[in-house]
């Protein structure tokens, strides 16, 4: 008996698919299925807004990145200075 799947991880690996960067045939052993059935779900939705909808994952994802960027471009402030402070030192 077929496997069914829900209209969500449908979406989700043709999500995965083609933004991921994995391979299609690693996709999906990964995900259990058939290749066959992941290049069938890909040619059906290639031309769907898969991140339509809410993705509360997403946009915490999103909070998470900017606190990092945020926290990175601090400290790359702060070595740009200790640069510049230490590099008066040796003159």
């Amino acid at each position: 008996m077929a496997k069914r799947y829900t209209d969500e991880f449908r979406r989700d690996a043709v999500r995965m698919a083609t933004t991921s960067g994995l391979t299609r045939p690693q996709l999906s052993s990964d995900l259990g299925g058939g290749l066959s059935t992941l290049n069938k779900w890909v040619q059906q939705h290639q031309h769907d807004d898969l991140m339509s909808g809410p993705h509360e994952d997403v946009e915490k994802e999103n909070t998470r990145l900017r606190k990092e960027v945020r926290l990175l471009r601090e400290e790359r402030e702060v070595l740009k200075k200790a640069a510049i402070f230490f590099a008066g030192q040796s003159r």
